[in-house]
């Protein structure tokens, strides 16, 4: 199954430009990415993996092909002083090449510190396929207007999307035994390689343990103190854990929206995991389906079209709660219900639309076949508003 993926055309255009760095989650399929759908559309790529000797030693020489067009740096965040080096090739050889970084979540981490190369890249988050990607959907974004949601459905991929994940691989495969042997052997090589050689966690073994735990609290309010409990480490231990799980994008927080007008809670974050199909409740997995496309959604606006696009969830001191509200520049845009067979309005949906002005409300459900309005809010199933996303 060949799937363009949704970076494609934004990378080129960036290309052109700037460097292009690409992060995101291992096997979410960003190698693939660079040299199957990247490379075809320059004449000649120079392709080179730091785990492979022979590129290694071209990359620290710097000799690259004469025909090459376009220079793709693979795992090169594994060197120590990989930034300085790529910064030296790009200012000197930059209207030779257009250059590609791509790397796991690292790449993420050590961009932050060091020499700046402030100005001379972008840098996008590749998420996993979401429902309008396998459906080959591109809804135009208009930025405060309602979403556009098409006629049509995507019925038949939810399903296998839900259970299976949006990772490539098992997604693709579409096998129990193969999704269970594949989350084993990325979990194994999360904390055996990745996390152990950042040298940022001295106990691996219970961080582990809270990698095991977090699939069961996914949906649901975060208590630290209770996992600290539960695990017997400190606050300050497991703050530092869930920021690196973060930054390796296994899981990601949304935190409460605060505002003046109603008592919100300031604190408690809810947790989501990239991979969805580690959750084996199936409602928890349902919200954090949507939550994961709401994500992908924001990041993309964030990174390619610069918007200050932010997701949060509403919750006031007296327990009125929705899922979701997604913002732009701090200001409600729209807000997100989840629920898998209620068509009733909620409630606190409308209490919040009222309450924040809320420009557009929709109450999204699993089951198939609803695209109904009541009360100003727009009743729909998955299969459909997904598609209106990226």
């Amino acid at each position: 199954m060949a799937i363009e993926r949704y970076l494609t055309n934004a990378v080129l255009e960036d290309l052109a430009r700037k460097m292009v760095f690409v992060g995101g989650p291992r096997q979410v399929g960003k190698t693939t990415f660079a040299r199957k759908i990247i490379a075809r559309h320059f004449k000649h790529a120079g392709y080179f993996n730091w785990d492979n000797r022979d590129h290694r030693q071209s990359i620290m020489s710097g000799i690259w092909p004469g025909d090459a067009d376009i220079l793709i740096f693979d795992e090169i965040h594994k060197y120590r002083k990989w930034k300085q080096l790529v910064k030296g090739y790009y200012d000197v050889l930059q209207s030779r090449f257009r250059f590609l970084v791509t790397g796991n979540a690292r790449l993420d981490i050590y961009r932050k510190g060091g020499d700046s190369m402030l100005g001379r890249y972008h840098y996008y988050r590749m998420h996993p396929f979401s429902l309008a990607e396998v459906c080959r959907m591109n809804s135009e974004i208009s930025i405060f207007n309602p979403l556009n949601i098409p006629d049509n459905h995507g019925k038949d991929l939810l399903v296998p999307l839900l259970q299976f994940g949006g990772f490539p691989e098992p997604f693709i495969e579409q096998s129990s035994r193969s999704l269970r042997r594949w989350h084993n052997e990325k979990i194994d090589r999360l904390f055996r390689e990745d996390i152990r050689d950042t040298g940022q966690v001295r106990d691996i073994v219970n961080m582990q343990l809270l990698g095991d735990v977090l699939p069961s609290r996914a949906g649901s309010r975060l208590s630290l103190n209770s996992i600290r409990e539960d695990l017997q480490v400190s606050h300050r231990a497991i703050t530092n854990w869930l920021g690196i799980l973060e930054s390796f994008y296994y899981c990601f927080r949304i935190f409460p929206f605060v505002s003046k007008r109603f008592r919100s809670l300031k604190k408690e974050a809810k947790l989501y995991l990239w991979d969805w199909s580690e959750i084996p409740d199936e409602g928890a997995r349902f919200e954090n389906f949507i939550g994961s496309h709401l994500m992908k959604f924001a990041h993309f606006l964030y990174d390619h079209e610069g918007y200050r696009s932010e997701l949060y969830y509403l919750r006031s001191a007296e327990k009125k709660e929705v899922d979701f509200l997604f913002t732009i520049d701090g200001k409600p845009w729209f807000a997100v219900e989840v629920k898998v067979n209620e068509t009733n309005v909620a409630p606190t949906l409308l209490y919040y639309k009222h309450k924040l002005d809320i420009p557009h409300c929709y109450q999204v459900v699993r089951k198939p076949g609803v695209d109904i309005l009541k009360d100003d809010v727009r009743v729909v199933s998955a299969d459909r508003f997904l598609l209106s996303l990226i």
